[in-house]
């Protein structure tokens, strides 16, 4: 047989090496000796995953804005006997954002998962009743614009990291909340502002995948409606509404998508990369 030949393609030369992954799948999902960076995790979504990744051994970057979170990545790392520090920045700030991640990786040695989780919903009805623009800025500026902030900054740490690694298989995991409102149009709230911001996301996490794929894999989770306080501000009619809309008749609790974020931030997820996992009861299928 003639001796396996490399070839180029326009990304890197093939075949590239594959990891070495260990034969326990308790490990195989362990993040024990990983460090994690989850943006919007002081509350909601973002730290139930804080302490669930705490659980998992790995070391934990809280971040938050409005509401102060030092006291609880204290209380993490005492129970859990992993390190977990809490930081304020709003991430519709470039400069800042920039800022935390150096700080994070100066306090921690390096960020291996990073989940841009951080975001506000769209409140102001139909888009051309809106008062103004400030509404569309807002929904804009932070749940697109932030996860692009967050990505270009951590993309630099986790290329930089693969260049001075000796495991060249070793990636970075970037993960993005999008929203299942990026695969369809919900009823009866109008909120194209944040359906369109959410559809980009899914798809930058996508472009992304391709770009980064030497030192890093990009994917997003798409959640349905998960009961949160982000969503505490609609009445209980237009609820009973979605849950007539949902196969599984209710929403999510946060709990339910920690295992795929899970899977995505773990050593399971080593060839999975520019996926959207729907988490939704079914939303989508109906």
């Amino acid at each position: 047989m003639s001796e396996l030949k490399t070839v180029q393609t326009g990304l890197h030369p093939l075949p590239q090496p594959a990891p070495k992954l260990v034969d326990n799948v308790a490990n195989l999902f362990s993040l024990k000796g990983k460090v994690a960076s989850i943006t919007g995790s002081s509350t909601g979504i973002g730290y139930i995953l804080a302490e669930a990744f705490s659980q998992a051994g790995a070391d934990v970057c809280i971040w938050y804005n409005s509401h102060p979170s030092e006291d609880k990545a204290e209380a993490l790392a005492k129970k859990y006997g992993t390190k977990c520090k809490a930081y304020k920045c709003p991430i519709n700030d470039p400069d800042m954002v920039e800022a935390t991640f150096a700080q994070q990786v100066k306090d921690f040695g390096r960020i291996d998962i990073c989940i841009v989780n951080a975001g506000v919903p769209w409140t102001a009805g139909p888009m051309i009743d809106a008062p103004g623009h400030k509404d569309w800025h807002k929904v804009i500026d932070l749940d697109f614009n932030g996860a692009y902030y967050c990505a270009k900054a951590i993309g630099k740490i986790f290329r930089d990291q693969h260049r001075n690694s000796k495991d060249k298989t070793a990636k970075g995991s970037l993960i993005f909340t999008a929203s299942m409102s990026g695969h369809i149009v919900n009823v009866p709230q109008m909120q194209a502002c944040y359906n369109a911001a959410k559809a980009g996301v899914i798809h930058f996490a996508k472009s992304l995948a391709i770009e980064w794929v030497e030192f890093a894999r990009v994917n997003s989770i798409s959640p349905g409606y998960i009961a949160t306080e982000i969503s505490d501000f609609i009445d209980k009619e237009t609820k009973g509404k979605w849950w007539s809309l949902i196969p599984m008749g209710r929403e999510g609790q946060p709990k339910e998508l920690i295992g795929a974020y899970m899977y995505l931030s773990s050593d399971a997820s080593t060839y999975t990369t520019g996926t959207d996992i729907i988490v939704d009861g079914g939303y989508n299928l109906s």
